[in-house]
């Protein structure tokens, strides 16, 4: 990946971020930042619902927070990242703001201005021309706003009927895990089962170091168990990408001992990295706690990878139910049991 590939995915992750915001907010979930010379000046996310205003979209009020920013109504230089195509009055706007750029993540099908149902950058005639890329992160793009959509239809990502979803409930009131979940049905070997996982950009003002740190859990935890690295490495400028193991943590759980073999959590470990373009990895386990074998496929794809053994203790004051939170009883701890044989029948 070049260093402007990998900006413009550092940008994008910061508006899939405000996009998180909207969805929380029951916004439609499209977030936007401003850039200039290769520095945030602003980011917003869709508001019409809460400000009662047809205007206030994401690019909207990320230009107007920007031109409010350099104290110019003209963005000269500036660039701006959206997660979904901008539609008429957008594409509208950033023509007037005379946008160096604009780049866009998932295409909008129905009302993108951008190419997909009419192009209002292609016109020549304008005495201003700006800059349109699409496709920057689209798949993450899509599945933001599939997952924001699917709860408002009927019998939407159903749980496997040999499989179990930890209720919501069970993960209230967990200290220090602000980050929003990612999910995803989409590795090929899932086959319909869905996956939980973290993926925190660096920190705005931290140098971008181009690696990510690829954090497994250990065979009788989850994600949680990384809350406390995660700040510290997206401050020093990484990526964190935390997934839950299948049967663990908030991803669905067979119910049946036999379905966890090294084979599938390899191939859906692989297949993982490929979706999100994980570059440079850090691969990160925890001391004494990983599935032994279980990274060895990852290191034989990525020669260049960075093997990180961490001791983790556990935090002073953290609730005592924390990690045994995502198993609340016998069948949701299948993977736990079948990680124990796996771990017996190689140290054998």
């Amino acid at each position: 990946m070049t260093d402007i590939g990998y900006a413009d995915s550092h940008w994008m992750r910061l508006a899939l971020e405000q996009a998180d915001l909207a969805a929380q907010e029951g916004e439609v979930p499209v977030g936007a930042v401003v850039i200039k010379d290769g520095q945030l000046i602003a980011c917003a996310r869709n508001a019409p619902i809460a400000t009662h205003d047809p205007s206030a979209h994401a690019e909207i009020l990320a230009v107007r927070a920007a031109a409010a920013a350099i104290g110019n109504y003209r963005l000269d230089g500036c660039e701006l990242f959206v997660t979904l195509e901008p539609c008429a009055m957008c594409s509208g706007a950033m023509l007037h703001a005379r946008l160096k750029r604009v780049v866009f993540a998932a295409s909008d099908p129905r009302t993108g201005a951008a190419g997909s149902v009419i192009n209002v950058f292609a016109n020549s005639q304008l005495n201003h021309q700006t800059q349109v890329q699409g496709g920057i992160l689209e798949a993450e793009a899509a599945l933001q706003l599939q997952a924001f959509f699917k709860p408002r239809r009927v019998n939407v990502a159903p749980v496997r009927e040999d499989a179990l979803r930890t209720p919501d409930a069970c993960f209230e009131g967990l200290p220090d895990y602000p980050w929003p979940s990612r999910y995803t049905d989409a590795l090929p070997v899932l086959n319909g089962l869905r996956l939980h996982y973290l993926d925190v950009p660096p920190e705005p003002d931290a140098p971008i170091s181009g690696k990510t740190y690829l954090c497994l859990h250990s065979d009788t935890g989850w994600s949680y168990t990384y809350r406390e690295q995660i700040p510290i490495w997206t401050g020093a400028g990484h990526r964190v990408v935390v997934p839950d193991l299948i049967g663990f943590g908030k991803s669905d759980k067979p119910k049946r001992e036999a379905f966890h073999t090294l084979d599938f959590h390899r191939r859906m470990l692989l297949e993982l990295v490929e979706h999100l373009d994980l570059r440079r990895l850090v691969l990160v386990v925890p001391d004494g706690g990983a599935v032994p074998g279980l990274t060895r496929s990852i290191e034989a794809q990525h020669p260049k990878l960075i093997l990180q053994v961490l001791p983790i203790a556990a935090a002073r004051g953290e609730p005592p139910h924390a990690y045994d939170a995502p198993f609340p009883d016998r069948g949701h701890r299948a993977a736990i049991r079948a990680f124990a044989q796996l771990r017996a029948s190689i140290e054998v």
